[in-house]
Order: structure tokens, then sequence, then C-alpha cells
């Protein structure tokens, strides 16, 4: 039997503080967040690997006190209406190198520390690993308050998987989450890949999600990673 033709339609995440599993791996964080007000200077780096929750936590906090949130990328040209109230700034690390990006954020931060407006950041690693060429705004990183969002625990990972199905409105046999579990890639990203393979296959066959759809997909994952 040919495999059917599919779309792929983007799934909407759930980005609520209700939706947000807290697990020994994120607890410093989820506390770091709700401790805002007590930030040093009102700034916070949050760090995480790709698809950590590091966005999740960000709406969350925006959510909390009216913050918007913005791309590192997206800030310049736009640093005096960012800095005028709570700003998210998101995937800091990837402007290391665009001296007008890096620029942008140095006077984005200094207004928003100067206008007293909280200012969280995001990045997968630390400034340190970061090949910043502006010294200004790497010394004005690592002079930030960070937590960190550690590897996914069992809880968490499982919570993760079953949030990902969730906002595809996929519902999960219940012997099939800890089958997944035993052999997956044992990551956030890890997670999702698994999940956009699974969605794809099932809507490819025309099939559901079982452990017999599921079986080869995984085989193919991990072919791929090794």
């Amino acid at each position: 039997m040919s495999e059917q033709l599919t779309l792929n339609l983007p799934s909407e995440p759930a980005l609520g503080r209700g939706d947000y599993f807290i697990a020994p791996s994120n607890a410093a964080a989820v506390e770091a967040i709700q401790s805002w007000h007590d930030w040093p200077q009102g700034k916070m780096l949050l760090v995480g690997p790709a698809r950590s929750g590091k966005t999740h936590l960000a709406h969350v906090w925006a959510a909390m006190v009216g913050a918007r949130i913005a791309p590192a990328a997206e800030v310049p040209g736009q640093v005096e209406a960012l800095a005028a109230g709570p700003i998210a700034v998101e995937d800091a690390d990837r402007i290391a190198g665009d001296r007008a990006a890096e620029e942008a954020l140095f006077h984005l931060h200094n207004l928003a520390l100067q206008n007293g407006a909280p200012l969280l950041i995001t990045a997968a690693t630390p400034p340190a690993r970061w090949d910043l060429s502006l010294p200004d705004i790497k010394s004005r990183l690592q002079g930030t308050g960070m937590v960190s969002l550690d590897a996914p625990d069992d809880q968490l990972l499982a919570a993760v998987l079953v949030k990902l199905f969730a906002d595809r409105q996929i519902a999960l046999d219940a012997d099939l989450l800890p089958y997944l579990m035993i052999r997956m890639e044992r990551s956030f990203a890890g997670a999702g890949r698994l999940v956009d393979a699974l969605d794809q296959a099932a809507l490819a066959q025309k099939r559901r999600i079982t452990k017999a759809l599921a079986g080869p997909v995984l085989d193919k994952l991990a072919t791929e990673a090794s």
C-alpha cells in the first residue's frame, strides 16, 4: 500500500502555567521565574538545551508580569519600545558575531535597567560559551544571574511526551508511553523529534500510534542518530 500525501499542519503548543510540569530538573528555574521581584538588578538568564521549556517558562513569566517577548535577532530597531516595560529576549546566544544585534541587546539591557523594567534573557548555553564580538555586552551578560534547566529525569520526560502529544490532540494508549521511553533518545529535543516522526507516520499510514507503528519509527531515529 502506498503512503498517503500528508499536510504539515503546525500544532499549537499550550504555554500556560498549568501546562508546565514541575520536576526536580526544572524546579530551580521555575522558582527563579516566580521570584522575579528578587532578581539582582532586575534581570535573569534562563539557560537550557533545545526544547527544554525555555520558551514555555518565558511565556509563563510574560503572563505574570505583562512582558513582551522578542527574539534577540529582532531587537535592533525597536530597543526603546521593548525597554519601556518588562521584556523577555529569546535565543540571545544566536546573535553572537552579529555586531548590530549585539549592540542592540547591549542598549536594550542598559535601557531596561535604567527604566526599572525586568529583563529575562534565554539561551541554549551560558554567555561564556558564546563567541560575542562586543566586550560590553559580554561583560553585562556574564554579570547577570543565571538559572539552568537540567537534563530531564524520567518523570519530566514522560510529562513532556504527554504534553507534546496533547498539543497535537493525540491520545496515547496506556502501554505506549513506557515503551517509547525505554527506546527513545533521552532528551527534550529527542522527545520532540520522536513525536514529530510518529505524527507524520500515523498521518501517512492513516493509522493510530501503536507499538507496531512506533517500532520502525524508533529504529529509524536511532539509525539516523548513530
